[in-house]
């Protein structure tokens, strides 16, 4: 077990590196960003101020290479020039437009602009310029739009706390409710429950969160306001002011009630969808291991039917399933990201739709390495869980 976990680690830590590196660059070479839109507040007919220009590719380390922002960014290195032994080594090496040496600037109307850089960047000239701890001191920079200057680790941890909620109950539902109705529509194979019940998971399987979403803020926050009945709210995670609510009366803003009031629709939307999903995985798992021969075997043996079931069909069912539950740690940090975006919920997932719509990299590449390593972390969980689901796996 011990080696196991050592090559399962080195292996995460490998692909969390390669991960970030890919997202890194791919959203740095991505449109957008401060340079272009520097460039979009301009006349489309003039030239961009050059110092101007200079100061916006210094503050984001534009004109350096790929691979020396890259480390800036992971390990906050490198600063400024190597120092060993009291003395500055390799001060006059280049690490800024080292190609063309020039910047490509897209205008508004289409154009396509290169102007030449100011200087070559030296390492000596990184003494002077701003610098985050790194990614591994668990420093993400700062937001450049959605926020300025404020850091990246504080606006995600604004947001754990409604996402955590919000997919922590769904996920407990989904988890709660799927293994005994897929067990009990297995068990009851034909049934009125087992077909009520497979017309259902197949019904919010096809049908995605967008338009569930959709249509139950249509049905039971505008409808039923408009009708008179007990309704839920549209969006947020809590209201502004208070709410009177036929039937359940005065519901103050901010108040536990609140918020559990404004839970139900996105928590159900999301239940559903995950609940549909797993029951028909757990049925169709639980049926190809009820026609094992040790399940026969058990029943001749005169062992009654709960216990078959439980003891030697459901554990052996639920192998499959283990592997499913690798992706719950990182839904659980990421958030569902259409889910929030339809309510307005406060939520990871709704700021990375932001970060991306505003070109917000920093917030953006944050976002998608703590999911990647989240990830990783859920399958190293899962190959551990096989061991307690089924003795006979055996780690070396």
């Amino acid at each position: 077990m011990t080696n196991f976990l050592a090559r399962r680690l080195i292996l995460v830590v490998v692909m969390a590196f390669v991960v970030s590196f890919a997202s890194f660059a791919l959203l740095n070479a991505a449109p957008g960003g401060p340079l272009e839109q520097l460039i979009a507040l301009q006349s489309t007919t003039r030239r961009p101020d050059p110092d101007e220009v200079e100061r916006v590719m210094k503050r984001y380390d534009l004109d350096l290479g790929m691979g020396v922002r890259f480390l800036r960014w992971l390990i906050g290195h490198p600063r400024g020039p190597i120092v060993i032994g009291g003395q500055e080594l390799f001060t006059n090496f280049q690490i800024g437009c080292l190609k063309e040496g020039k910047a490509r600037l897209v205008y508004p109307d289409g154009r396509v602009e290169e102007i030449n850089c100011a200087k070559p960047v030296y390492l000596r000239d990184l003494a002077d310029r701003p610098v985050s701890n790194g990614v591994l001191a668990l420093d993400f920079g700062r937001s450049q739009q959605l926020a300025r200057e404020q850091p990246v680790a504080e606006l995600i941890l604004l947001r754990l706390g409604p996402t955590l909620q919000l997919m922590g109950i769904s996920t407990f539902l989904a988890i709660a409710l799927s293994i005994p109705i897929g067990v009990y529509s297995a068990v009851k194979q034909y049934s009125r429950f087992d077909y009520f019940f497979t017309a259902l998971t197949f019904f919010g399987s096809g049908m995605p969160t967008l338009f569930t979403g959709v249509m139950g803020i249509l049905v039971f926050a505008l409808l039923f306001k408009e009708a008179g009945l007990p309704y839920l709210p549209s969006g947020l995670a809590e209201s502004n002011r208070d709410a009177v609510v036929p039937l359940l009366g005065t519901i103050k803003a901010g108040s536990l009630a609140d918020r559990v009031w404004h839970l139900i629709l996105p928590v159900t939307v999301l239940t559903f969808f995950n609940l549909a999903g797993w029951t028909r995985f757990i049925r169709s798992s639980m049926l190809e291991v009820m026609r094992q021969d040790y399940v026969r075997t058990a029943r001749a043996k005169g062992l009654i039917e709960s216990m078959v079931v439980m003891k030697h069909a459901l554990r052996n069912a639920l192998i499959p399933f283990v592997t499913l539950l690798a992706g719950v740690l990182p839904t659980l940090f990421g958030g569902a990201i259409i889910t929030e975006s339809v309510f307005s919920w406060p939520g990871i997932g709704k700021l990375f739709i932001n970060a991306l719509v505003a070109s917000d990299y920093p917030v953006a590449i944050a976002y998608l390495l703590i999911s990647t390593f989240l990830t990783l972390l859920g399958f190293l969980m899962s190959d551990i869980l096989y061991t307690v689901v089924d003795p006979r796996i055996r780690l070396s």
